[in-house]
């Protein structure tokens, strides 16, 4: 499982025009499923998520957590991630779960983070998505389950 996360100031997706999830301060998690993806890493990338201290504190130092911050989650699926573009000039996208097993493990992190106790807003699975931020920093990490 690769995510890309970007701290935002604001973020919001649109889906044919229409805003289907939006949030304040928080964290954007672009979401890679791939083919050996299990609960495991689910665990592992949520995990890190919630305790990743990359907030600025009263000092500006970037010594806080999501929750420490008061900030909330945009999950947005994206394949493309997973991408291997060694070969060729066309992208291979060979290591990406199939749809089906994307959607329930997309659906699965989404829900683990709320178990948590987060504010979750996503994205549309499978859909051609408009997404707005406002980088705060800019602040991008990419994290791989498997690294």
């Amino acid at each position: 499982m690769r995510i890309v996360i970007q701290r935002v100031k604001e973020s919001e997706v649109t889906v044919s025009g229409q805003s289907v999830g939006r949030i304040g301060l928080g964290l954007v998690v672009l979401l890679a499923v791939g083919k050996d993806d299990t609960a495991e890493d689910i665990d592992y990338l949520t995990k890190k998520l919630a305790e990743l201290r990359i907030f600025e504190d009263k000092d500006g130092k970037m010594n806080c957590s999501i929750q420490e911050a008061g900030g909330a989650f945009l999950v947005v699926s994206q394949f493309t991630l997973l991408g291997d573009c060694k070969k060729g000039r066309r992208p291979s996208f060979d290591k990406a779960a199939e749809p089906k097993r994307a959607e329930e493990m997309y659906n699965q992190f989404i829900e683990s983070l709320r178990f948590k106790g987060f504010k979750v807003s996503t994205g549309e699975f499978r859909a051609m998505m408009d997404v707005s931020l406002v980088n705060d920093g800019p602040v991008t990490f990419i994290l791989d389950s498997k690294a």
